[in-house]
């Protein structure tokens, strides 16, 4: 999910902490100058980008495991409309059973306008004097994503992925909001990817640790490994987090390195549809089964892999998305090792691109027409979890499969 404007904002807007990013003085400036203090005595999570992909499903699974839901999301890369699939799939979940669905709100901002990000706050503060929040957590999904784009535009990218969390977590530490799930990436472990069958926390590390079984590790920079400035700003919002848990306990943080989520909600409700063009595989094929595009393009077709097509560890969305709510109930019931700790959202088992498009084409009943080019910059040949960390410490364990994901996209589909 990015989160970006593309105007100007006037001479006269509020000061920034750090980004200094142009947005737009408009109708949603006014909005939250104008919020009256929430007191309904209900806790929330604050999630940012959460109706991009990933971060419309982890709403979803938030909401499913009754929590209330604030989204900041600018919509530069997202539609207004996913908000009210969100809520009409939470209600479906709901309906028929004794439970009441938790309530879900959209704030149209961009995260790293702090003037707007101030009163959003300000009105679910609890208590004036203590600065104690209803808020009772934070989900960060809003960051630039495309690897070839991150080679091109590297400024674009430290600035909204690095300086933009900077200044978010001051903001937050200003009203003790200090409970963060941070989206990261396998492409934290780069090259390291190439030399490993299984990739686990420890191999990349921002300070000494113990692993899942007690044993002892000392801190492994891996910045010489990455390939891209994307994995980098992933990295660095990593070490940032570390830092702060360091030097703060009041902080506790998570980091998730996603490996390759695919798929959609089984509901058929929520998907991947972008505004701006990806370079990612499955969109790809999204468009191509849909008729946007005419053929696939595989890059390379020469890797050391069975076929010779790129491994990597798809695993279905939803899966992700509860790894979120995993990760924030460890988090609140203090079981984040330091304050801050890792965790691999994968599924342990590799497969290859051709084996994705095959599989695909099996569910769909239709032809993928393909072309293999030369390999991008920034790719590795093979890309796979170790998820035994986040099975022992947050008791979060896959449940889908690969034609899950893939019927579940077929479904997705067809409405």
């Amino acid at each position: 999910m990015a989160s970006s404007s593309h105007s100007e904002r006037s001479p006269s807007a509020s000061p920034r902490l750090f980004s200094e990013v142009p947005t737009p003085d408009s109708e949603t400036d006014g909005l939250f100058e104008s919020l009256t203090p929430v007191s309904d005595g209900d806790d929330y999570v604050l999630v940012t980008g959460g109706l991009g992909f990933i971060g419309s499903h982890t709403c979803l699974e938030l909401m499913k495991a009754g929590y209330n839901v604030l989204i900041v999301d600018d919509l530069s890369n997202s539609y207004r409309h996913v908000f009210s699939r969100i809520l009409l799939a939470a209600k479906l979940h709901f309906d028929g059973t004794d439970g009441r669905c938790p309530k879900a709100t959209l704030y149209d901002v961009d995260y790293r306008d702090m003037s707007a990000m101030r009163n959003l706050l300000h009105a679910y503060q609890l208590d004036l004097s203590t600065r104690q929040s209803s808020i009772i957590g934070v989900i960060h999904f809003a960051a630039f994503k495309q690897v070839e784009e991150s080679i091109r535009t590297p400024l674009k990218y430290y600035r909204n992925n690095i300086n933009g969390l900077v200044d978010l977590l001051v903001l937050l530490d200003q009203y003790r909001i200090t409970t963060f799930i941070f989206s990261s990436s396998a492409n934290v472990y780069g090259k390291l990817a190439e030399n490993r069958p299984i990739l686990r926390e420890e191999e990349c590390t921002h300070q000494p640790e113990l692993d899942q079984f007690a044993a002892s590790h000392p801190s492994e920079s891996n910045i010489s490994q990455i390939t891209n400035p994307y994995g980098r700003t992933k990295l660095f919002g990593e070490a940032v987090l570390a830092d702060l848990a360091r030097a703060n306990p009041a902080w506790t943080t998570v980091a998730l390195r996603y490996f390759n989520p695919i798929g959609c909600d089984a509901s058929g409700l929520l998907g991947e549809d972008p505004k701006i063009n990806p370079s990612n595989l499955v969109p790809a094929l999204v468009d191509i089964l849909a008729g946007k595009r005419d053929e696939l393009l595989i890059y390379g077709s020469d890797w050391d892999t069975p076929d010779g097509t790129p491994i990597r560890d798809f695993i279905h969305v939803t899966d992700v998305a509860r790894g979120h709510t995993a990760a924030l109930a460890a988090a609140r019931e203090g079981r984040v090792r330091d304050g801050f700790r890792t965790f691999n959202l994968g599924t342990g088992c590799g497969h290859s691109v051709l084996e994705l498009v095959q599989t695909l084409e099996d569910v769909s009943g239709r032809a993928i027409p393909r072309r293999v080019v030369g390999r991008r910059a920034g790719d590795v040949g093979s890309c796979v979890a170790s998820a035994e960390r986040a099975a022992v410490e947050l008791g979060w364990t896959t449940e889908k499969s690969l034609r899950d994901a893939c019927e579940d996209l077929w479904a997705y589909l067809q409405e």
